[in-house]
């Protein structure tokens, strides 16, 4: 289906032949648009060939709509009720196709973790923060090749996932775990790789939620008040990254409200920024349920609605009354269309097929061990295989590892260990933790220990195990769900049906044992008021499909250690911009979220700008071995219409382990600005015991990230300040040298 042989077929159906004048001069403005030369007739009569630019294809397809076909496409096929539906292969939206015009159905679920929406058994991938906690771009694509590949395994040609909103600003965020953590240039490029990867399976990917989407609670009518500078250096600049770097298809609109207007009909950002500044050619879909009006959402750059429902079900009455115009739609129908021929999905028709789950569930536990973070580590680590005995306690890691939860939840292959229900929230109603048993994982490892499981429900079982035990491993955990926020930043339980205080639980395992290891299951920041009498912490996130074995190779040091924080971990909440979580006054009526606070210093910018100590920094990470970064050189271009400057460095692993360290490159901007420094650059380069590296990072005032430049809001555009611009280097934003400066005119 969708081949161009079945659009040359079709040539000969009265359809087309009705066609007439309108089909001839269709054809001159795509043969020109093709590169066809300014003849003027057409030079053929059929449509362009795959090798047209996808803006021509999709405009032959669309000369041949009618009106209601063309409705047809730009609003979900499920009904209003579109949560009590079984959708078509399991999809969370559907829109069907065209058969006459071979327009192939779009079948859309989320994967943000890996296929979510109960599609079927997938592989469940470690956290999207544990990506971007890599910090390696390679790793990123394969993370995204799997959801690709499994996608459209599944049928799949639309995917949701994307999630790229700055959670920084509110680190207790429920969505924290799908998104890239608090840095626009970090966010932005491991997006950009996973949606690259996505869109090469021939699947239209997804970015969202277009913005400001910052927080679960209150966002159906959360009102976010920001600044256009402030708006521009922070979440549009790691969407303005994602997409560029991408060439991603379909951008998502958020639920919240943007300075008082709906962002699904918001004109600012779906047609100033969006598609003026950006020059976005794709197609803007909305969240489910997020559209709320006919002719403005029209009108100011929706161009899909979903699902089904009354608001784009009467646009059709809207473009006959001409309250939006017939190119208006004509444009919407044009972005999906184009977006289906620049992904491939016209000339690759999907094959419904089983997945590879041994290869793709290799690629999960590759992705955790370069993703978990070694926080700390006072020399109980690596375990040694010869250990005599371990104590494991907690979060049902004789069986399983915790996965995060919504709509993103993946059902993996081989179906959950286990489920915990937890209704205080409707709809997400089900806990699921992945098959993979740490206490398995561990047995293997060490096949000599005496190796014990305690629940943790009795810290004094627990510690009375751990007294008498070599090592104690204390396994912590936090569910996070789309739909809410966390209710603080400590291990608070919120899944058992007997509470368990796990802060509590860690200090009487760690009075009895002080060899004792936490490891930590969770979405995002967290406090450790426990955190100076432990030997060790491990930052697993949710490690997904094979997280127990991958979290027993880090523990062993099979694996070392490499993955640094893409986001800041506060000391107390009272750190935070906003250290109680602004709340709705009722289910309808929008609220102020005040973003004007920390406004472009977001994450660790605030920390700098206000002088806080965090308990642990961007860019943080431990390892099993230690590096030395040495003679940095400083090559700065101030003139030119692209300036910026070129750093070389030595990385040595000065260690006895092989291992991989994350050099960091941070540029300080003149104090005009009101900004301390930003992260400019990054290499991360694995070494064995004693080898030395040369590397360069390159940074141009060119660059999609825009790393000289701050949002002149009078000015409308990126600028260059006058001034001294600082140069650091290091390996986390907290642990840097100053390499030299140059001066801007």
């Amino acid at each position: 289906m969708g081949s161009e042989n079945n659009f040359r077929d079709s040539l000969s159906s009265p359809r087309f032949k009705l066609a007439g004048l309108v089909l001839t001069l269709s054809l001159l403005s795509v043969l020109t648009a093709c590169g066809g030369g300014g003849s003027s007739t057409p030079t053929q009569q059929g449509p362009p060939p795959p090798t047209a630019s996808p803006d021509a294809r999709a405009d032959f397809v669309l000369n041949q709509m009618t009106l209601d076909e063309k409705i047809q496409m730009v609003h979900g096929g499920a009904s209003a009720t579109w949560w009590n539906q079984t959708q078509p292969r399991g999809a969370a939206g559907w829109v069907p196709g065209i058969p006459a015009l071979n327009i192939p159905d779009l079948y859309l679920a989320d994967g943000s973790v890996g296929v979510g929406n109960g599609v079927g058994q997938a592989t469940a991938l470690p956290s999207s923060i544990a990506s971007a906690a890599s910090w390696d771009l390679n790793e990123a694509a394969k993370y995204g090749t799997v959801i690709g590949t499994e996608l459209r395994d599944f049928g799949i040609n639309v995917n949701l996932g994307g999630n790229i909103n700055l959670t920084g600003r509110e680190p207790r965020d429920g969505r924290t775990f799908e998104t890239k953590g608090e840095d626009p240039l970090l966010a932005g490029m491991i997006t950009a790789a996973h949606l690259t990867a996505i869109q090469s399976q021939y699947v239209i990917g997804g970015i969202k939620h277009f913005s400001f989407n910052d927080q679960e609670t209150g966002r159906p009518t959360a009102n976010v008040m920001i600044d256009d500078r402030s708006a521009r250096e922070s979440d549009l600049l790691a969407f303005e990254v994602g997409v560029k770097g991408s060439n991603v298809q379909s951008v998502m609109c958020s639920y919240n409200l943007v300075n008082s207007t709906w962002a699904c009909e918001n004109p600012f950002l779906l047609n100033t920024v969006l598609k003026g500044s950006w020059s976005f050619l794709g197609f803007v879909m909305s969240d489910w349920d997020a559209t709320h009006s006919t002719v403005n959402a029209a009108l100011n750059g929706l161009d899909q609605e979903q699902p089904d429902s009354d608001y784009f079900g009467s646009l059709k009455q809207a473009v006959q009354s001409v309250a939006v115009p017939q190119t208006r739609l004509d444009d919407m129908v044009h972005r999906i269309l184009r977006a289906m021929f620049a992904v491939g999905i016209f000339d690759h028709p999907n094959t419904i097929q089983p997945i590879d789950a041994a290869g793709d569930a290799a690629i999960a536990q590759e992705m955790e061990e370069q993703g978990a973070v070694l926080l700390k580590n006072n020399g109980v680590l690596p375990l040694s295989t010869s250990v005599a005995s371990i104590a494991v306690i907690g979060s049902h890691a004789d069986v399983a590892v915790l996965s995060g939860g919504g709509s993103a939840q993946v059902t993996p292959v081989g179906g959950p260990a286990l489920t915990e229900g937890y209704p205080a929230v409707p709809g997400w109603s089900q806990v699921i933790w992945d098959p993979s048993s740490p206490v398995n994982a561990l047995k293997a490892l060490a096949p000599g220990a005496n190796v014990q499981f305690n629940d943790g429900t009795n810290s004094a079982s627990a510690a009375t195990m751990a007294a008498s035990s070599t090592v104690a491993i204390v396994f912590v955990s936090q569910w996070e769900s789309e739909g809410m926020d966390c209710p603080s930043l400590n291990f608070t339980d919120v899944i058992h049906s007997t509470p368990i205080n796990q802060d509590a639980l860690v200090n009487a395992v760690t009075a009895a044992n002080p060899h004792t290891i936490v490891v930590m299951e969770n979405g995002g920041p967290k406090i450790m008021p426990w955190l100076a009498n432990v030997g060790a912490v491990l930052e697993a996130w949710y490690p997904g499909q094979r997280g127990g074995e991958a979290i027993a190779n880090l523990l062993f040091g099979n694996v070392n250690p490499s993955g640094k924080l893409p986001i800041t971990f506060p000391a107390s909440t009272s750190q935070l911009p906003r250290p109680v979580i602004a709340t709705p006054p009722d289910a309808t009526t929008p609220f102020p979220v005040d973003y004007t606070v920390d406004g472009f210093n977001i994450g660790y910018k605030w920390y700098d700008s206000k002088g806080l100590t965090p308990l642990f920094p961007f860019g943080f990470g431990l390892s099993y071995t230690t590096f030395a970064i040495t003679n940095p050189q400083l090559a700065a271009t101030t003139t030119g219409s692209n300036p910026g400057f070129q750093m070389t460095f030595d990385v040595q692993n000065t260690g006895a382990r092989t291992g991989a360290e994350v050099a960091q490159v941070y540029l300080g901007l003149p104090a005009s600005t009101g900004e301390s420094k930003r992260l400019v650059g990054w290499r991360k380069v694995p070494l064995t015991a004693g080898q030395q590296q040369s590397l360069t990072v390159q940074v141009n005032a060119g660059d999609p990230v825009h790393p000289l430049a701050y949002w002149d809001a009078t000015a409308q555009a990126w600028t260059i300040a006058s001034g001294t611009y600082t140069v650091y280097l290091g390996n986390s934003e907290r642990n840097l040298v100053t390499v030299g400066t140059f001066v801007m005119p």
